[in-house]
């Protein structure tokens, strides 16, 4: 075969570091953003931040005193013969090498005010609130134990059941397990334990040192006060033998198994509902995450409309220090100064498109969902990705990233951007319906159902069905337990 040279012309696309930023930018959530811009503001020097993420944080003065406002940011040190730069309201974000460059508007002034209240800060209702200390049911049960039993080796005992609870309060290990693990020097006797074990289980909370459900149950009913005997008596024979029964609500087999009337039955069964079967979860320590919106959606003279949240907004701007430096001896784009220069350029832009591409697809979303902001879930209609791409220009790819941890504030509640996103059940019509509204229309028939004759599956299709919604008996199922509601066996009361 004969060699030969042939120069052909082609066009593709290039992943320059700058892009490859920005879409590295475009797919964080607003936490993880954060993080990597205080990164990068250790890294490049030429970089500045106008907003102080910690302004409404209590500040410890120079004389030790609390103070909960911030003082505006002081401007960065001038060289000899330099006049200060303008503040970042008022910079022209057009002069990039005077470093006015800045990720918010012209028009933006910082607001260094602490709206949080007006009375000044030696003022006596502007004292930090400290944070109690939070109990553990370790401790919890330790200081009832100190007052409690006096034998130090039965306290030994106890502390030692104690530590082998878990976080609910149950004691999952056997005590023959426990008594195994014991030295036998020390002539613990499975007697000695076990009325250890009876001790703890007089501690509070009720049903704490509990083995079973059943007998967690137990344990409380047995304390409850103001309940007749004969209906304690009941109770306790349901938790401690029919308690399947209870759980699965087979109302039938129970009464046939304990010889009663409803009425009877429905009196143990509120005394049941008394318990808690996690006694220990009163004393968890989970911190709740807070979730902030990076959009807000408000209704306005022209309909509703999407804004973004300034709270989450980074502003930044080059040093103006080191850019005129740079500018005077011509180093712009030599060396590592030049480089990092650039370096923050490309982050300010970048941060500006990130931001620009959120509120462009938010308020498509908004147009597109108006229904949902004025009625409500149920009146969510279909929606894809490739639709909101094709009206701004975007690829499917780059809607997916902007979607993905981005959170919208609506007047019904918060929303992941991907919410409004779902798919499509045909009507008699010929028309479409949200998956999201028939979820919706499930919640509002499961609570208006009659709790002694519940909605099954079936009957919930058909109800759809004479609203035009073809869906079939397993979809609804489906989507029942994706809400977490129980089947029908279980939602039955007597």
């Amino acid at each position: 075969m004969k060699q030969s040279l042939q120069l052909r012309t082609s066009q593709h696309l290039a992943l320059t570091p700058q892009l490859q930023q920005s879409i590295r930018l475009l797919q964080l959530s607003t936490l993880e953003l954060h993080q990597e811009l205080e990164q990068l503001l250790t890294d490049n020097p030429l970089l500045e931040r106008l907003d102080d993420p910690l302004d409404r944080s209590l500040r410890l003065l120079s004389d030790g005193a609390l103070s909960s406002t911030a003082a505006p940011a002081e401007a960065p040190p001038q060289p000899p013969g330099q006049e200060a730069p303008a503040p970042a309201g008022e910079a022209d974000s057009g002069d990039a090498d005077a470093g006015g460059e800045s990720t918010t508007p012209d028009s933006a002034e910082p607001d260094w005010s602490d709206t949080r209240s007006g009375k000044a800060p030696e003022d006596d209702d502007s004292r930090p609130q400290l944070e109690a200390h939070h109990c553990t049911l370790r401790e919890h049960l330790m200081e009832q134990m100190r007052v409690t039993v006096l034998e130090l080796r039965d306290r030994a005992l106890v502390e030692l059941i104690i530590d082998a609870l878990d976080d609910n309060g149950y004691l999952d290990e056997p005590l023959e397990e426990i008594l195994a693990r014991l030295p036998e020097e020390l002539e613990v006797d499975a007697d000695e334990l076990r009325t250890a074990l009876v001790l703890l289980q007089s501690f509070d909370p009720p049903g704490v040192g509990a083995r079973t459900a059943a007998e967690c149950l137990a344990l409380q009913i047995r304390r409850l006060p103001h309940v007749a005997l004969v209906t304690r008596r009941m109770a306790l024979q349901i938790v401690e033998k029919h308690l399947a029964w209870f759980a699965q609500r087979d109302f039938n087999k129970l009464k046939k198994a304990l010889d009663c009337d409803e009425e009877d039955l429905r009196e143990a069964q509120a005394v049941i509902r008394l318990c808690n079967p996690h006694p220990g979860a009163v004393f968890a320590s989970d911190v709740s995450d807070y979730v902030v919106p990076d959009v807000v959606v408000r209704r306005g003279r022209h309909g509703w409309q999407a804004s973004l949240n300034n709270d989450v907004m980074p502003r930044l701007r080059v040093n103006a220090m080191y850019a005129n430096l740079l500018k005077q001896r011509k180093g712009e784009g030599e060396g590592g100064m030049g480089t990092q220069l650039q370096e923050a350029k490309w982050l300010i832009k970048n941060m500006r498109q990130r931001f620009d591409t959120i509120l462009r697809v938010a308020q498509a979303i908004v147009e597109r969902q108006k229904d949902f902001f004025s009625h409500g879930a149920v009146a969510m209609r279909p929606l894809v990705l490739r639709e909101i791409a094709d009206t701004l220009g975007l690829h499917e790819s780059t809607i997916s990233r902007v979607t993905t941890q981005k959170y919208m504030l609506t007047p019904h509640g918060m929303f992941e951007l991907k919410y409004f996103f779902g798919s499509h059940v045909a009507t008699e019509t010929g028309g479409e319906a949200s998956s999201t509204a028939i979820r919706a229309l499930i919640v509002q028939l499961t609570g208006a159902e009659n709790p002694k004759n519940p909605l099954s599956d079936s009957k919930i299709a058909d109800m759809l069905g004479e609203q035009g919604m073809v869906i079939a008996r397993r979809t609804v199922a489906k989507y029942r337990e994706a809400l977490k509601i129980p089947p029908v066996s279980l939602r039955k009361s007597l």
